[in-house]
């Protein structure tokens, strides 16, 4: 494997496989979320190629995920080759098996209604007998098998954080804060919604009525007031405790949404306060202001 005209390195590949509605799609989720550049469903023959090109360049991809199995017919025949090519070439590979019995692989598809890749024109159950003699050689040479009979979706994203992720999940989700108006309809992909409409409107205040929340003088207005720095603080313990909780569940982000009439002044200035707490605490935090721009009350 040549990589001409740059400083090739080694690569960590994660190679997910394993029979056909196991949960091989949240393994590689998992992984994406504490990092990984992931492809699902690469054809074999590609990823050698792939490989190489990751080892060249510059910018991440020192951690890469595929998802290979049988929607590529000439996987379990490639496979041992290409997997002495890449590791001959100086990488890392790992193979996650991930695995269920075959009672809940049916259940699984029944549920779903999805179509077995080796179905199409055969009986289900057949189609699962016939996948799993094809991947036994694969199953056998594998660095971890997971069986998921038993496990819930959150369950396994926290096996595959524990034993193949390169770096630690988030203690705590990912946090966007945003500010919004009510009048211009709730923000669509809230998990938690504050409404701050209870605090006197800086709209009111003659001076204050062009500013935003995010003007010195707003901000002093909104959160000067005596309730406003006790709901703050009644804010932030509530996220103290939900967010290791979020995270044992499996939760890598959470969008809190701050709503006021208008979305210009008081949800602005709370949601900038919340933010400020949370980065003390080092949280990641996004921030957005939806209706900051819009004129009317606020």
């Amino acid at each position: 494997m040549s990589t001409a005209g740059s400083a090739a390195r080694t690569v960590d590949i994660v190679i997910v496989t394993g029979m056909s509605g196991s949960g091989k799609s949240t393994a590689i989720n998992a992984l994406e979320d504490t990092g990984y550049y992931c492809i699902d469903n690469l054809p074999t023959v590609l990823v050698p190629r792939f490989i190489e090109l990751c080892a060249a360049t510059e910018e991440g991809m020192a951690h890469v995920a595929l998802g290979l199995d049988l929607r590529d017919v000439s996987y379990a025949a490639r496979w041992a080759g290409t997997r002495q090519q890449i590791e001959d070439a100086g990488h890392r590979v790992t193979v996650l098996y991930i695995d269920a019995s075959d009672e809940v692989i049916l259940r699984r598809f029944s549920e779903t209604r999805r179509l077995h890749p080796l179905a199409a024109e055969g009986d289900l159950a057949e189609a699962i007998i016939e996948e799993r003699k094809a991947l036994a050689g694969l199953e056998a040479s594998a660095s971890l098998v997971i069986d998921t009979s038993e496990l819930s979706v959150h369950d396994l994203k926290r096996r595959v954080h524990e034993t193949i992720a390169p770096t630690s999940p988030p203690e705590t989700p990912r946090i966007t804060i945003k500010s919004f108006g009510y009048k211009y309809g709730l923000a669509a992909d809230s998990d938690l919604v504050l409404d701050v409409r209870f605090l006197p409107n800086p709209y009111f205040v003659e001076s204050l009525r062009p500013l935003n929340g995010l003007a010195k003088g707003v901000s002093d207005y909104v959160l000067g007031r005596s309730e406003a720095a006790e709901f703050v603080e009644k804010v932030m313990d509530l996220l103290v405790f939900l967010l290791p909780q979020y995270a044992a569940e499996g939760r890598t982000y959470l969008t809190l949404a701050v709503g006021c009439t208008g979305g210009r002044h008081r949800s602005v200035a709370i949601a900038e306060e919340c933010a400020r707490r949370l980065r003390e605490r080092n949280v990641t935090v996004a921030l957005s202001h939806r209706d900051i721009e819009r004129a009317g009350t606020s």
